[in-house]
């Protein structure tokens, strides 16, 4: 995989964005990367981060790959998603100013125009987050 700018692959910009790096995509199963800043938006006054700002992540991961996949097909703009429905969310704890967040997207079926997504995130090789979501991508 080429190595490509980010706002390149995703709409959203600072002071939203939480995604550093889409590293791997291959067979529908994309790898993504954040360090978690201090100035981020989703940093609770205890310096962790907000439930929301994983559930953020893992869909700004998802809308990454769904970047990737429409450059690779010839658009030149990224599609704009929106989060229909979370299912199954479970935090197994909140990142730290300074944790480096490693998320897997693995896509399942479409349907309509709604893509199904697994996400699972990791700090240090243990599971902080993970969710199934639906997610309806405009054309």
């Amino acid at each position: 995989m080429k190595s490509e700018s980010i706002e390149k692959l995703i709409p959203q910009r600072s002071p939203i964005l939480m995604v550093d790096e889409l590293v791997d995509v291959h067979d529908g199963v994309a790898k993504t990367r954040l360090a978690v800043a201090a100035d981020n938006f989703f940093i609770d006054k205890d310096g962790l981060l907000a439930e929301a700002g994983l559930i953020e992540h893992i869909a700004q991961s998802a809308s990454a790959l769904a970047g990737h996949m429409a450059i690779e097909a010839g658009a030149t703009e990224p599609p704009v998603g929106y989060i229909g429905e979370i299912k199954k969310f479970c935090c197994n704890f909140r990142p730290r100013v300074g944790d480096v967040l490693h998320t897997t997207i693995t896509l399942g079926a479409e349907v309509g125009g709604i893509q199904i997504i697994t996400g699972e995130t990791s700090v240090n090789n243990k599971v902080a987050a993970s969710t199934q979501m639906k997610i309806y991508i405009q054309e």
